[in-house]
């Protein structure tokens, strides 16, 4: 994919952390569900575009299955918490978080690798485990939707590995 940032993150590294207001809970912090719950970061290009209205409101039937995987769902974008309230009231609200990664205008896209270079955010689509590790990557062209069913599996994956560490522990 033409103007791709070298630095994405990958499989393995550690998400770094952030903190962003989102278009319905205030603030909220990336380190919080660290041990309490996985976390599917979908960065997107912008609302009110075309694709971004289809990827968006496609995750809204799998809400239920991402809380049964033990899982939040967050949507990033480089727009403003004004505009991500307007767009969500425009698609009958949204059962996630649409967090503003607006300023400094994309900080948390070029932490992740995934600011283009025209001023947005890849569409990329990030799994991170409770321990706050990286586990799955997708990033696709900004055309193209990501592959739902893909990122559920490594969604089931993750659950199925936890499952097995927790009993271990005991």
């Amino acid at each position: 994919m033409a103007d791709t940032n070298k630095n994405l993150l990958q499989v393995g590294d550690p998400a770094p952390d952030f903190t962003l207001l989102t278009h319905n809970e205030g603030e909220l912090n990336l380190a919080w569900y660290q041990t309490r719950k996985n976390v599917i970061l979908a960065f997107y290009p912008a609302d009110w575009t075309p694709v971004c209205a289809t990827q968006i409101p496609d995750y809204k039937p799998l809400i239920d299955e991402f809380e049964d995987h033990d899982a939040q769902l967050l949507g990033i974008s480089v727009d403003s918490v004004f505009c991500h309230k307007a767009w969500a009231k425009s698609l009958g609200g949204l059962p996630f978080p649409l967090m503003a990664d607006y300023y400094p205008p994309g900080a948390i896209a070029r932490l992740y690798g995934v600011m283009h270079k025209k001023g947005f955010s890849e569409r990329t689509v990030f799994l991170i485990d409770k321990a706050g590790i990286i586990r799955y990557v997708e990033r696709v062209d900004p055309t193209q939707l990501p592959d739902n069913d893909a990122l559920l599996d490594a969604l089931k994956k993750v659950e199925d590995e936890q499952r097995v560490s927790n009993k271990e522990e005991f």
